[in-house]
């Protein structure tokens, strides 16, 4: 499978590998934000746990949906 990955990659121009390279960048950013928003101690908004929970998984959430962008767009 990684094998199949590695030569669709190559088949694809500059601007494709790089617009996948910025879908992966974004989906780590928004998963690490939310998982940023969910565990940090000392969050600079003034937010309750609920609502950081809440905007935590809604956050991780849209990363995965992300992804499945990602994939459906690689996919040839």
């Amino acid at each position: 499978m990684l094998n199949k990955f590695y030569e669709n990659l190559q088949k694809k121009s500059l601007k494709e590998r790089f617009l996948l390279f910025i879908g992966i960048l974004f989906f780590t950013l928004y998963l690490v934000l939310g998982l940023f928003v969910i565990f940090m101690k000392n969050f600079p908004i003034d937010m309750s746990m609920n609502y950081r929970i809440a905007f935590g998984v809604l956050l991780i959430g849209y990363a995965f949906i992300r992804c499945i962008r990602i994939i459906k767009d690689n996919k040839d």
